[in-house]
């Protein structure tokens, strides 16, 4: 009797009775199932007490939800940044085929056309969509999904209160920490390379650096802070805006790692050398970031992580759903971290300029 209410509970039993039954978020059972190490020794037994509680299986449960015809997940993409997207793919198509997923790819090159490739991928009948930024940040798009019936995850949202299920990250704190680091290294000019003019997150990571500097008693210079498009080809021409002047700063951030790359080449090719003439920080550490010379210090967005747990919410809801409950809201919040590497260095004295 007690064996066959162990095997229905590990038919039935979801990440979110695992989070309540130990008391954690279920981010935190979703990292001690990743094997993250950021999780506490306290907490972690916690966890894995309580999935050998209540027999949870995660592969088991993706090959049970699915049991009845493969999850058809679609995932509409448009970020401009081509790093970004190709790390956000392969991580995606990783994790989804442990779930046993078959995922359905939308691009949406355009604003215009948001609601047209969602349409596109409503009619295809798919059981659940990913939307990654910055598409997860148009209200109007979660709207057209959620008419429609269909269960999304708003993937690195900066919305903190965008409808239905999301995953959050904290662009500003982000972007304040870094700022903080480049002051700590005693440098006080710094240059400013602004992301997409219509990205939310280029917004929220501009307005943590001004907040860092004026904390630390120190003015915005407009004439250092220069517009990117999230492109390469954007953080070149930004850089040589910023550079081919006697008066440049000492620091450089720009607000991805795209765009960090084409400071860098700027750099190069005024033969500055980096970190000594010249620190170039960015933004997302897509793996661009440790093929550049020097590797680039810059902000880590656990890609792995975000695509893991956005596919775990999704599939949850889309079982939810079909139990017959009412859609979930729900918002999960994932932290970004500062990494170290050799683009950044304390400010030198001028030994050099342009």
């Amino acid at each position: 009797m007690k064996s066959k209410r162990r095997r229905k509970s590990r038919n039935s039993v979801t990440l979110h009775d695992v989070a309540k039954h130990a008391g954690v978020s279920p981010m935190t059972v979703s990292r001690v199932i990743g094997g993250r190490t950021h999780v506490s020794e306290i907490l972690r037994g916690r966890v894995t007490a309580a999935i050998e509680r209540l027999g949870y299986s995660p592969d088991a449960a993706a090959r049970s939800l699915a049991s009845a015809g493969t999850l058809r997940i679609g995932l509409l993409y448009g970020n401009p940044s081509a790093t970004f997207t190709g790390e956000f793919l392969v991580e995606l198509l990783k994790n989804s085929a442990r779930t046993g997923c078959q995922l359905v790819l939308e691009k949406c090159s355009a604003p215009r056309g948001m609601r047209v490739s969602a349409q596109k991928l409503i009619k295809k009948g798919i059981d659940g969509v990913l939307l990654p930024t910055p598409l997860c940040d148009s209200l109007a798009l979660l709207r057209q999904l959620d008419a429609a019936g269909v269960p999304f995850v708003a993937v690195g949202t900066g919305r903190e209160d965008g409808p239905g299920l999301s995953v959050r990250i904290d662009n500003f704190q982000a972007a304040e920490e870094m700022t903080r680091h480049l002051l700590s290294l005693g440098h006080r000019d710094i240059g400013f390379i602004l992301g997409h003019p219509r990205q939310i997150d280029s917004a929220q990571r501009y307005e943590g650096f001004v907040s860092a500097l004026r904390a630390a008693g120190l003015p915005v210079r407009p004439k250092w802070v220069k517009q990117g498009q999230y492109t390469y080809r954007s953080g070149l021409l930004a850089a040589q805006q910023l550079l081919r002047t006697r008066d440049r700063p000492t620091a450089i951030f720009a607000s991805n790692d795209d765009m960090a790359a084409g400071a860098l080449a700027t750099a190069h090719r005024l033969k500055l050398e980096v970190p000594l003439d010249l620190t170039i920080v960015g933004f997302d550490d897509t793996p661009l970031a440790t093929t550049l010379w020097p590797s680039l210090t810059t902000i880590r967005q656990p890609v792995d992580e975000l695509t893991r747990l956005a596919l775990a919410m999704v599939v949850e809801e889309i079982r939810s759903r079909r139990d017959g409950q009412g859609p979930s809201q729900r918002q999960e919040l994932v932290k970004l971290a500062l990494v170290k590497r050799e683009s950044a260095a304390a400010v030198q004295s001028r030994s050099r300029n342009v």
